[in-house]
């Protein structure tokens, strides 16, 4: 496995939050703060409509890695167009939920003051249009990974990074009106899903002289049970990963969310690192297991070693300088409980890092329903620990019980792997 798939996995997640930081601060000065978040709302929405694929993206990435330079290559084709069949059919059926949503004046629900109501109808028309394709170019982003083409993902990804919030900056120095804004997020969809669109047939046919695939029954089940398991823990992870912020609003105070944010946001970005590896393990050693099981392992456990070592490190440099870190960035506002905080997510992210291995590797071996059982079962108990801790500890509380669950996510996901082995 090449570091360079690494690299160019950092640069497509980190180069789009610099761009963030660059040009939110103006884009809020020019649109003012109602416009600004329903921008941001839009930002929201096409992002979670990448869940409308139903895993199949993923499932896809699964299973072209185990077809790959082996006896069943031939079925490749097949297995795309199945996919892209599926995600055409749910991104159609998201795309008309928003459109009934937005005719029947669903948008009326959105307080604002100042933004006419046919501004918001308009902008939640041309969003409609943008999720058949977020859904579709999951399935092509998919069939990338498989291949390995993380320099493709990756320049493309940066580039939609960089519009994601350039490209309405640039608009707003002419216009405020929503929909323009709006309409620069569909586009540069449009543009993403012919190129990944391209980037996968690429490397389909350049890889071996295939035929065009149809849709194919068998592998349209294989696809739905594992995207179906995945889609499930996509719903319910980023609930249990989220919610610590919702709770400590509700129990303790909007003031109090600020506090605990800050640190979140700071100590949870170093997850960037694991996300690039983990991106370029979930391919490599599916492809291995199916005719190297040993070399898959010894690839893994080379990865993990190299990951846990890069992490305690940056981690225990990240916990040592929080409070210098916060005041630089934040100033006098930040209280010694932020910082405290910010310690104690560290741990969590720690084993958050570990956790995402185990969990690429099970995935790689098609244990994707385990793992999805296992955070329904943890989601309730985290729950109880999350509203308990909060209320007698508050922000502190809140990080004990986010770094609990994280290092009892891992345990688990470590003995649930042994045992497939």
């Amino acid at each position: 496995m090449r570091i360079r798939y690494i690299l160019w996995n950092l640069m497509g997640l980190g180069l789009p939050l610099f761009m963030a930081l660059i040009a939110i601060p103006g884009l809020l000065t020019r649109i003012g703060s109602e416009r600004f978040g329903l921008l941001a709302l839009a930002w929201g929405l096409i992002g979670y409509a990448g869940m409308l694929d139903l895993g199949i993206g993923r499932a896809t990435t699964q299973r072209v890695s185990l077809l790959r330079n082996n006896a069943g290559e031939n079925e490749i084709p097949d297995v795309v167009a199945t996919a892209i069949r599926i995600t055409t059919i749910t991104g159609m059926i998201g795309m008309l939920i928003i459109l009934l949503a937005a005719l029947s004046g669903a948008y009326r629900f959105i307080h604002v003051e100042t933004v006419p109501a046919g501004e918001i109808e308009v902008s939640m028309i041309l969003l409609a249009l943008a999720l058949p394709m977020q859904a579709i170019s999951a399935t092509y982003r998919g069939v990338n990974e498989a291949y390995l083409n993380f320099r493709g993902i990756n320049i493309l990804r940066t580039a939609l990074g960089v519009a994601n919030f350039g490209a309405p900056y640039l608009v707003a120095m002419y216009t405020t009106e929503v929909y323009w804004l709006v309409a620069t997020l569909v586009l540069s969809r449009f543009l993403a899903l012919a190129i990944f669109r391209h980037l996968a047939y690429c490397c389909i046919f350049n890889n071996s002289p295939l035929a065009r695939g149809k849709y194919i029954k068998r592998h349209a089940q294989n696809l739905l049970r594992f995207g179906g398991w995945f889609s499930i823990t996509s719903i319910v992870g980023p609930i249990m990963v989220k919610a610590d912020r919702f709770f400590v609003g509700v129990y303790v105070s909007a003031t109090a969310v600020t506090l605990y944010v800050i640190p979140y946001e700071v100590t949870t970005q170093t997850l960037i690192l694991a996300g690039a590896l983990t991106t370029v393990i979930f391919p490599v050693v599916t492809n291995l297991l199916n005719k190297e099981p040993e070399q898959a392992m010894a690839v893994f456990h080379l990865w993990l070693a190299r990951i846990v070592g890069v992490m305690f490190v940056v981690l225990s440099l990240l916990a040592y300088a929080m409070p210098t870190l916060l005041h630089l960035w934040v100033g006098e506002r930040i209280t010694e409980e932020s910082v405290r905080v910010g310690q104690l997510l560290c741990v969590g992210v720690f084993f958050n890092t570990i956790g995402a291995m185990y969990f690429s590797l099970l995935h790689a071996r098609g244990c994707v329903k385990q793992t999805a059982i296992l955070h329904c079962i943890e989601l309730p108990f985290y729950m109880v620990l999350l509203v308990y801790l909060i209320a007698e500890f508050g922000i502190i509380g809140c990080a004990v019980a986010w770094s609990i669950r994280a290092t009892m996510d891992t345990l688990a996901l470590i003995l649930m792997s042994k045992k497939r082995n």
